[in-house]
């Protein structure tokens, strides 16, 4: 079976809808975690695609987290090989910064359940283009970046002017998270207990809010990584 690289920087950010998707598409996820010491891949090689997940550090962090220069280097390679890349949160920036867009903190984190809005570019992407063009989806990062030149802006919040972009046909950045299961959402909100205190956050009332909103994010979850899986399959038969 044909695979695809996950690499997974922290435990408590799985793949999650993702893995589903590119089973579902007969496509091995190799998850990649870093936090068990697997180092990243030195080159794509015969991967099919690249997916880069979240975690709490900064692109600009990258002397105290050095396998972010690794994440960046297979980001690189896999974009010049001109492979399906798909990043969320923290791999969103990371696929920006190799892009050449700036990462930068930002004035107040965004934390918790809050409404993304499509724009109409976004409204005609291949992979949103089914959904709604505003939704509540599940955010937790402070960093923020500005769109790579060359990449089309998808998605934005209120907080924040570029939540989503496409770069060429296959490559996509989600800074909110749409791969999120009931499971991973209560082991983010426990793992960073910390952070939703000094934030003024009530944890036990955003896992609570998943009741309302967690049943059509992981639809729409489902529709956009399904239809992102299906390009590394073409891409593959391409090949």
């Amino acid at each position: 079976m044909s695979r695809s690289y996950i690499l997974q920087p922290v435990q408590s950010e799985s793949p999650g809808l993702i893995t589903r998707a590119l089973q579902s598409a007969q496509i091995q996820p190799d998850i990649i975690r870093i936090f068990e010491g697997r180092p990243v891949p030195k080159e794509m090689g015969e991967a099919l695609g690249l997916v880069v997940m979240g975690g709490p550090m900064g692109v600009y962090e990258r002397d105290r987290y050095p396998f972010l220069r690794d994440e960046m280097r297979l980001i690189e390679q896999a974009l010049r090989e001109e492979k399906p890349v798909l990043g969320v949160c923290i791999g969103s920036q990371l696929i920006a910064a190799v892009l050449g867009a700036t990462v930068t903190p930002g004035k107040r984190k965004e934390i918790g359940w809050h409404w993304i809005t499509l724009t109409d570019a976004g409204q005609r992407d291949p992979l949103w283009q089914e959904n709604a063009s505003s939704f509540v989806a599940w955010h937790w990062h402070g960093d923020r970046f500005d769109l790579p030149l060359g990449a089309v802006s998808l998605a934005s919040s209120e907080m924040t002017s570029c939540q989503a972009f496409r770069y060429g046909a296959r490559t996509y950045g989600f800074l909110f998270h749409i791969e999120v299961t009931a499971a991973i959402l209560k082991d983010m909100v426990a793992t960073f207990a910390g952070e939703l205190g000094t934030e003024g956050l009530d944890g036990a009332a955003l896992v609570a809010q998943a009741d309302s909103h967690l049943p059509h994010l992981e639809r729409i979850g489902e529709g956009v990584f399904t239809k992102w899986a299906n390009i590394s399959r073409t891409q593959e038969q391409i090949r």
